[in-house]
Order: C-alpha cells, then sequence, then structure tokens
C-alpha cells in the first residue's frame, strides 16, 4: 500500500509539473538563469586560476545561444550579461518581476579537500509553495549531467542561500554547482570550451522538461 501510495503522490507530483511548465497550455516558460558572483566577485578560484565568476558566465551564454538555435526557444534571461557584481537581492527581484517559473543559479564548489567532486544542487531550506517541484528539477539536471558526462553524484540538498529562500514562494528554484574548481579533474574539465557547450546543453534540455 505505502508503495501505491508513493506512486501516485509521484504522478501527481508529474501532473503539478506539467502544469507550472505550461506544457497543458500554450503559456511559454519563463526562465531565470542565476549567473553567480561578478566584478570583485570573483567566487571560487580554481588550481589552475579559472574564476567562478568567468566559468558560470561562459556556461549562461552558452545555454543563451543553443537556445537561440531551438525551433521553439525558452524565455530565458540571465542575471548579468557581462562581468558586473549584481546584488543578491536584485537577482531574486528579477524573478519576481518577470514572474519566472524557475530560478536557476549557477556556480562552481570549492573543498579545502583537493578529493572532492561532483556535481552538488541545493534547493532553500524554508519551506515554500515551491518546494516538491524545486527538488524534482534539481534531482532531474544532477542526474543528467552525472549520467552524462560522468560526475560524482552529490545528490540535491537543502540550503538557507538568500536567491533560495527569496524565490521559493514564487517559482521553482534551485542552485546549482557544477563541479569542484578545487579539484584538478573538474577543474581541468570545466576550463574547457568544448565541456562548457556541453554542460550547457544538458542544463538546457533537463529545463525544456
Amino acid at each position: 500500500m505505502k508503495k501505491v501510495l508513493k506512486n501516485v503522490s509521484f504522478v501527481f507530483l508529474l501532473l503539478k509539473m506539467c502544469i507550472v511548465f505550461g506544457q497543458e497550455t500554450s503559456a511559454q516558460k519563463r526562465i531565470i538563469i542565476d549567473v553567480g558572483h561578478g566584478g570583485k566577485d570573483s567566487g571560487a578560484i580554481g588550481i589552475n586560476k579559472i574564476q567562478e565568476k568567468d566559468v558560470v558566465l561562459d556556461i549562461a551564454n552558452a545555454i543563451l545561444k543553443l537556445n537561440n538555435e531551438l525551433d521553439k526557444p525558452l524565455d530565458i534571461y540571465l542575471t548579468r550579461y557581462k562581468d558586473t557584481l549584481i546584488s543578491l537581492s536584485d537577482r531574486t527581484k528579477l524573478a519576481k518581476t518577470l514572474k519566472a517559473d524557475l530560478f536557476v543559479s549557477l556556480h562552481c564548489n570549492h573543498s579545502d579537500n583537493p578529493d572532492a567532486r561532483g556535481v552538488e544542487v541545493y534547493t532553500s531550506k524554508k519551506e515554500g509553495e515551491y518546494s516538491e517541484e524545486s527538488v524534482f528539477v534539481g534531482y532531474q539536471i544532477e542526474k543528467a549531467l552525472c549520467t552524462a558526462i560522468g560526475y560524482e553524484s552529490r545528490g540535491v540538498k537543502f540550503a538557507n542561500f538568500q536567491v533560495l529562500r527569496e524565490t521559493i514562494g514564487y517559482c521553482i528554484s534551485i542552485l546549482l554547482e557544477v563541479g569542484f574548481l578545487s579539484n584538478w579533474d573538474d577543474g581541468n574539465y570545466i576550463s574547457g570550451s568544448i565541456n562548457i557547450k556541453l554542460i550547457a546543453s544538458i542544463i538546457l534540455k533537463s529545463i525544456e522538461l
């Protein structure tokens, strides 16, 4: 019985996801890609001196380019289009003002442990209207990246990050850590332009649903 109830709940969640993303209507999904850090805030700095702010901007721009090549492109906005520092509150205000369906904050990870590696996804520790859907979408993106690239899965976790806390009540909201710049393998992989395009392609396909 418990298994049946669990399956039924999952079906209802998928149905709700379809409605939220407009698959049963003609509405176009509006997606905010929050490009982490920028300007004087470099974010994490990798072992090969690559800066997080540059990596995530490259991925975001690659997502935009690939999206524009689609027959039916998604309605995607970035929180920054160049190397500028945008406040966290302005990032979340954009999602609310544009009435986003999905908010994806792009980041790279860093650890004092050089062996730490893999993809990590966060959603808000604070519960909101879109908490369940956020976990589902976060899992889908994390699974897709790990499967396609061979990344180590670090799972979907909960955190009190401001960008998540302030958007979870308005739209599906996740923060994606695409790899560890402090890890030699992850850092070198993310540094490659071809690999950045692949990561962007996987993220775009995952949010197309």
